[in-house]
């Protein structure tokens, strides 16, 4: 009934299931070829600086490769946390999240399709995460130029994110989603990524506003240059 739960919250936390140790059958690409091809990164990157572009109406080389960089790690950390962040808050234990164990397909805008092994009480969220895809995508994403600062702060904000969509979907889960992210939050990569002074705020910024005509883009509700 867990999984029925989880995906019932909304696109981000909605993902399918495969029996572990299988391998991905296409359409379906095991996450793992991120590090082992830095050009499927490349795309994906190349892909979203022309999506905001598009959205600017500019052409792509008006968007620095490093802003398209941060908004791909930003929207694929948020992803994968989100089912795994759910999943734990239900008490369904977590989903291995080596990115061997990951499927997806690299589909651009929104929610792309993602599968997960099932999970396991003996697993911990916080050493699936930042043992897996947290430091695999920062490690992965590190040749674009885009600052550890940055990319930690991407991670926090997906954590915050991840709690806030969770909460509203489901404000019974509250409480526990809340410890759930404080315990994340604090550990010690992230421990100065933000403030929690009553709200959220990363002490970083995503860059998204530069991908707007003359950089002057709208800010994120939790970005450190909001007002």
């Amino acid at each position: 009934m867990t999984y029925e739960q989880v995906v019932a919250l909304g696109p981000f936390f909605a993902h399918e299931q495969h029996p572990s140790g299988t391998a991905a059958v296409a359409p379906w690409r095991t996450m793992s070829e991120l590090l082992d091809d830095p050009a499927v990164l490349e795309d994906r990157v190349l892909t979203t600086r022309a999506y905001l572009a598009a959205a600017g109406g500019q052409d792509p080389e008006a968007v620095e490769v490093r802003v398209a960089a941060s908004i791909t790690h930003l929207g694929m950390v948020a992803r994968l946390i989100s089912p795994a962040f759910a999943t734990s808050v239900l008490g369904d234990g977590v989903p291995p999240l080596d990115l061997e164990s990951i499927h997806w397909q690299p589909v651009l805008g929104g929610a792309f399709p993602l599968s997960l092994a099932p999970p396991s009480t003996s697993r911990d969220l916080t050493i699936e995460l930042f043992e897996g895809p947290i430091a695999a995508l920062h490690q992965a994403t590190q040749p674009f130029a885009v600052s550890d600062h940055i990319l930690r702060g991407n991670a926090a904000s997906a954590i915050n994110g991840t709690l806030v969509a969770l909460t509203n979907a489901a404000p019974e889960l509250a409480v526990r989603a809340k410890e759930t992210a404080a315990h994340l939050l604090a550990h010690p990569s992230l421990r100065d990524t933000h403030t929690t002074n009553g709200t959220f705020r990363r002490r970083s910024c995503c860059l998204i506003y530069r991908a707007a005509p003359d950089h002057q883009g709208a800010l994120c509700g939790d970005c450190v240059l909001s007002g």
